[in-house]
């Protein structure tokens, strides 16, 4: 029942965004950020399920903050949802270390370097890493997330690796992994990782979300 106002020449809501509200648990006591929250979406879906007292959701351009602050109070959602306009890789921004019981992100997937350039600058932001890399997404993380504060993140199974290498080295090691595949006969098209802040480095891979099955299978739902 949300309403969403979305830029045309914008990243629109996808799948990888409903997919990472289902992944996050919630503390419904406890404060969470959301890192690039562009229209808001997934910070309303989250919050649509009181999955939190408050989240604080950044967005590093002001068109989409505004946009963003604009579907928070289109669905009634200002006592659940603050949008920072902020750069969330510049860790100066925060004004409080270990405040976060959890982060959960949409992270830009995509090298600058890689995939075809976007005339808007708006989605190149979004998709590149023009304004840091998974490495500085994690980092800030680990910053502002409690010990034992959880962060979910959405990514690309080609760049897990580089995923897993970050969570580690900020002190984030993943805990638990799913990855979704379009039909059973296709290769994952999504990860989506959580992690602890702390917490040893073991971890569970759960079996595969397939998102079309025949009709007979059987279908996971998070």
């Amino acid at each position: 029942k949300i309403k969403l106002i979305q830029k045309t020449r914008g990243l629109t809501f996808g799948t990888d965004a409903f997919l990472l509200a289902s992944y996050v648990k919630p503390r419904r006591m406890g404060i969470a950020a959301e890192f690039g929250c562009g229209t808001g979406i997934i910070s309303l879906l989250v919050q649509s399920k009181d999955r939190f007292k408050r989240v604080d959701a950044y967005e590093i351009q002001p068109d989409f903050a505004e946009l963003a602050e604009r579907n928070i109070r289109l669905n009634r959602f200002e006592e659940k949802i603050c949008v920072q306009c902020a750069d969330v890789t510049d860790k100066s921004v925060f004004d409080l270390a270990g405040r976060y019981d959890a982060v959960f992100m949409n992270p830009p997937y995509m090298k600058t370097t890689s995939g075809k350039r976007n005339v808007s600058e708006a989605k190149n932001i979004a998709r590149h890493e023009v304004h840091g890399g998974i490495a500085d997404f994690c980092a800030s993380a680990s910053a502002i997330l409690k010990t034992g504060g959880n962060l979910y993140v959405v990514w690309r199974p080609d760049r897990l690796s580089e995923l897993v290498l970050a969570m580690c080295g900020a002190g984030i090691p993943p805990k638990s992994m799913t990855f979704v595949h379009a039909d059973e006969n296709t290769p994952p098209s999504i990860v989506l990782v959580g992690g602890k802040k702390g917490s040893a480095a073991d971890m569970k891979v759960t079996p595969p979300l397939i998102l079309h099955s025949p009709e007979k299978s059987e279908r996971r739902v998070l």
